[in-house]
């Protein structure tokens, strides 16, 4: 018989559905049942696309012998990561600090009342590399609960105690300073690898929050070597088998320092970032295979990781027919089979031998130019055509607001930038199916979605992420909807999640009790959600026209601003954050019929370029839904599209011509 699991939503817990296994999700009913049998909890957290996470429940939750013992012993509590994030970060924090690393899948051990004492990644069947078998350390942990119990106790009071001081925040310091962005920018370059591209050795994963800040810096400072390293680092990630050089899309890290062999599984959070980096890099520098990265990227997304109802679905398993990478890595018989006289050309380019480069076969990399590139698209099409013949990996397909947050700015910003009018169909169907469908008649947010089904309350991350996402798709359609959505979330963000000491605690007001409530400062794989909401909030003040928004970000800034200069490859959404904060922006208000050829003249030069330090509000006057506050009293000269620039909220005279309004904003 099933388990408890099979009544889940997320694949991840369905997956385990079947194990021999007495698995409960987290909730009231498996702590009550630990503490009314005096129990210790085994918590395991994961998700579907882990390869490691899968291998663990192949040997061991799928073992009878083994789940005898867990059961006996033991209420066994499986986690989905990406749908509960605060249990993670509280519990990775603890596995952290009891073993000095930490991974997935997650093992920890707790008391009834949620805190752990022990912890653990993946542990072997049998004893392995200096590992103990899980067996043994099941048996172990059971007795030392029923024999060492006071012991165990005590050390779990430590271990609170120490997640608790990683996560409280420090006193507010002086005003905010260039002198940070200009030290963590010398910390940055000390640490990039000036060989391949990218910071930090095997494995190597993508850093697009600090690719953006160098950006950035390079646009204020005018840096030539920030340039320098973003251009380096997304021109050796679009040649490595870190890409997709097929379908496109990227997977989610490489296992070398060159980029070369990948962990073959796709998450949208990264695909997100990397399309807007690609795009932000081509604007920047005229790179054409930046831009067709971050076009090969969305319409990968499109094509693959988009459910009808217009949501996104969140990851792509790394494995198929049970194989590591088997759907995405080919032989060199294969090449020559389907190719012919174009085989050898191809191979030279694209890096295939006949020894191969993984496991006897071949990850695709590219080393032409961008005019061989072109010449091989159509060998390209012809692999790809018989690569979606093969079974395809596992895709999980929940949407979680946070991710499609990320990736609806992605769209918004690429369908302006691009000038593809099918991406911003996407990014407002997108938008739409966000706020229709994981949003309570309260407006509350939700957290997760999957078959006509939503649950679970939204955290920091999904309001700010999404917040992000509604500004973009305002600024590239200048939809009032989109503004006020997201100014109703924005205000839900401060009025449930804000800290009294200033930040955001990760989990709202109305949230569960945990056994501390998570507050996440740094950048993972995915934005801080109190970074991003600092970033949120400096927008929206100068849309708003309320400068309450900007101090409650600033104060966040303040906070944390000693350690975006001592750790800046942890916090480059901060970074960008902080750049905005002390650059000198613009507020533009552009008023008339956004789809009148002379309004369009004036937004063609506000969006000539990369253009990361500005905000832009289009309205008619006559049309009852503007309520965006840039907009207000402002009015059209001699009837005509006027545009009003303003910097930190000083304004120049109004203009009405293309030319005059290029020489304000350079000037």
């Amino acid at each position: 018989m099933p388990n408890r699991l099979i009544e889940e939503s997320s694949p991840y817990l369905q997956q385990h559905a079947d194990n021999p296994v007495d698995w409960y999700p987290w909730g009231e009913e498996a702590l009550q049942k630990a503490k009314a049998e005096d129990k210790p909890i085994f918590l395991s957290i994961g998700y579907s696309a882990c390869h490691w996470c899968h291998v663990m429940a192949r040997e061991s939750f799928e073992d009878e012998d083994t789940a005898e013992i867990l059961n006996e012993h033991f209420v066994s509590v499986k986690v989905d990561r990406e749908e509960r994030p605060d249990l993670d970060r509280i519990y990775m924090r603890a596995v952290q600090a009891l073993t000095g690393s930490g991974g997935w899948p997650m093992s920890v051990f707790l008391t009834p009342d949620g805190k752990p004492f022990y912890a653990g990644t993946y542990f072997p069947p049998e004893p392995r590399h200096g590992m103990p078998s899980f067996r043994r350390v099941l048996r172990t942990i059971a007795d030392a609960w029923q024999n060492r119990r006071e012991e165990l106790l005590e050390g779990s009071d430590r271990v609170v105690e120490s997640v608790e001081r990683q996560m409280a925040v420090r006193p507010p310091e002086a005003e905010l300073e260039h002198d940070t962005l200009a030290r963590a920018f010398r910390s940055i370059r000390r640490d990039f690898d000036d060989v391949h591209g990218g910071w930090d050795g095997a494995p190597k994963f993508p850093q697009p929050m600090i690719v953006e800040f160098l950006l950035r810096h390079y646009q204020v400072r005018e840096e030539s070597e920030a340039l320098r390293m973003v251009k380096k680092t997304l021109d050796a990630m679009a040649r490595g088998g870190i890409y997709d050089q097929i379908g496109g899309g990227f997977h989610r890290y490489s296992v070398d320092a060159r980029w070369l062999v990948p962990h073959f599984e796709k998450m949208l959070y990264d695909n997100a970032q990397l399309a807007l980096v690609y795009l932000h890099g081509w604007q920047v520098s005229g790179e054409p295979l930046f831009r067709a990265i971050a076009e090969e990227t969305l319409d990968y997304v499109v094509r693959e990781m988009t459910d009808p109802g217009g949501g996104f679905y969140a990851t792509q398993s790394a494995e198929s027919e049970g194989e590591e990478g088997k759907f995405f890595t080919w032989t060199s018989e294969e090449i020559e089979d389907i190719l012919g006289d174009q085989a050898d050309r191809f191979a030279d380019l694209y890096g295939v031998t006949p020894r191969g480069n993984f496991e006897g076969k071949n990850v695709l990399t590219f080393s032409g130019t961008w005019e061989e590139r072109q010449e091989m698209a159509g060998a390209r099409q012809e692999l790809f055509e018989v690569r979606e013949k093969r079974v395809r990996p596992e895709r999980d397909e929940k949407v979680l607001t946070s991710w499609n947050g990320l990736m609806l700015a992605a769209f918004a910003q690429g369908g302006v930038g691009l000038e593809r009018g099918d991406y911003l169909k996407v990014a407002e169907r997108n938008a739409a199916f966000l706020l229709d469908e994981l949003r309570t008649e309260d407006g509350t947010l939700l957290r997760t979605w999957r078959d006509g089904r939503a649950k679970g309350r939204g955290f920091l991350e999904d309001y700010a992420h999404l917040v992000d996402g509604l500004l973009a798709l305002y600024q590239a359609t200048f939809e009032p909807r989109w503004y006020d959505a997201a100014s109703e979330l924005a205000e839900m963000t401060i009025q449930n999640f804000q800290a009294p000491e200033g930040t955001f605690f990760d989990t709202s007001v109305a949230h569960e009790e945990l056994v501390m409530r998570p507050r996440s400062l740094q950048d993972n794989a995915i934005p801080s959600g109190n970074a991003m909401a600092a970033w949120d909030l400096l927008r929206l003040s100068q849309l708003s026209v309320e400068p309450r928004y900007a101090e409650i970000a600033r104060r966040s800034l303040r906070q944390v601003q000693q350690l975006l200069a001592r750790y800046p490859l942890g916090f480059g959404q901060w970074l960008t954050a902080l750049n905005y904060a002390l650059a000198e922006t613009r507020e533009i208000a552009i008023v008339g019929n956004p789809r009148a050829a002379e309004v369009k003249a004036l937004l063609r030069v506000c969006r000539d370029g990369y253009r990361p330090h500005q905000v832009l509000a289009v309205g008619d006057p006559r049309d009852p839904r503007v309520e965006v506050p840039l907009l207000t009293d402002r009015e059209q000269i001699d009837g005509k599209a006027t545009a009003y620039v303003c910097v930190d909220f000083t304004c120049r005279r109004p203009v009405t011509d293309p030319e005059t309004l290029q020489a304000e904003l350079e000037a």
